[in-house]
């Protein structure tokens, strides 16, 4: 049955903006117009915006709150204007509140245009990339800073190429499988708190805060650097989340899934997520029971199913059984 095991709490985001100085710097840009102080500048949109149509002229719905960027079509358009026309372009453009203008393939602005954008106090940003390079990694970039972000208890692992989120309650015994899924050669991603970030409608990436970032907590010992003892290939900054290990205690009046022919969800920020409840007692190896979880979800992305296989195999049996009788 198709229904959430677990829903998450009310979501935040994780900025409600990102200064240009830090676009600046994450995409190597250089700034043309250094009078301008660029540290108040803040972008809160995630797309970006050509505005070749603006520049002539059609300025409804125009979104003045995106980063501008100027390709080989709106240079050579503005090139070829003549100079009276040329200023009223920049007026119209720049009466709006431009985070930036940037300048794709070394392009290097007009006078005009360069002369128009101090005036009004915008920054002329320049880079080497193409523009569909450059507008591909940006927004790419703008999205996942800009993105819904929860944070939820738990630990998160990369197992196989898997996202595993292990949850459970407080003292279970998440830290402890982390740790042998390390030992097993297998990347640590965030302990205790992980900051789950939706960056489509199909995609959520989880991150550590910077304060607990490689670290461990161990009952009994204290805090654990993971990339300390186990070395750089032991962490990892980012990881989509791909599957979701709900631990909990053992309760012998439960009944528990033991065959997988349906699939349980949870649910954050909108986004569904295979979970499993994995009942804890004492002798039970969570980091193998975690390997073969993530091997298994991973089979069946590929479209093979264990447990239709051993349906499969159950009704063809039954079936040949029934011939036989039938004879």
């Amino acid at each position: 049955m198709n229904e959430p095991c677990n829903k998450a709490a009310a979501w935040r985001r994780d900025m409600d903006y990102v200064t240009l100085t830090r676009l600046i710097e994450k995409m190597k840009l250089e700034n043309l117009t250094p009078e301008i102080d660029v540290k108040g500048i803040r972008i809160r949109q995630p797309d970006i915006n050509r505005p070749a149509l603006q520049m002539a002229g059609y300025l409804k719905h125009f979104e003045a709150t995106r980063v501008q960027v100027i390709g080989f079509v709106e240079y050579s358009y503005f090139s070829d204007l003549d100079e009276a026309r040329k200023g009223e372009v920049c007026d119209e453009l720049m009466s709006y509140d431009v985070p930036a203008f940037v300048f794709c393939r070394e392009l290097y602005p007009d006078p005009v245009f360069l002369e128009k954008a101090i005036a009004h106090r915008i920054p002329i940003l320049s880079t080497k990339k193409t523009t569909s390079s450059f507008m591909a990694e940006a927004i790419r970039w703008l999205n996942v800073k800009l993105a819904p972000c929860i944070s939820v208890h738990g630990v998160l692992v990369d197992v196989y190429g898997e996202g595993v989120l292990i949850t459970g309650e407080s003292g279970i015994g998440k830290s402890e499988a982390a740790l042998e899924l390390v030992k097993r050669g297998h990347r640590l991603v965030t302990d205790d708190v992980v900051e789950l970030r939706k960056v489509s409608d199909d995609t959520l990436i989880g991150s550590a805060p910077d304060v607990t970032k490689h670290l461990i907590e161990l009952r009994g010992i204290g805090i654990v650097d993971i990339k300390a003892l186990f070395g750089a290939s032991s962490v990892k900054d980012t990881q989509s989340v791909d599957l979701v290990i709900k631990l909990e205690d053992w309760d012998k009046d439960k009944e528990y899934d033991r065959l997988g022919l349906e699939e349980t969800y949870t649910e954050y920020l909108g986004n569904k997520i295979v979970c499993h409840n994995i009942p804890i007692r004492p002798g039970r190896n969570l980091a193998i029971i975690c390997e073969s979880a993530a091997v298994n979800h991973r089979q069946k992305k590929m479209g093979y199913n264990a447990a239709q296989e051993l349906y499969s195999r159950v009704q063809n049996s039954l079936a040949k059984r029934r011939d036989e009788d039938d004879e």
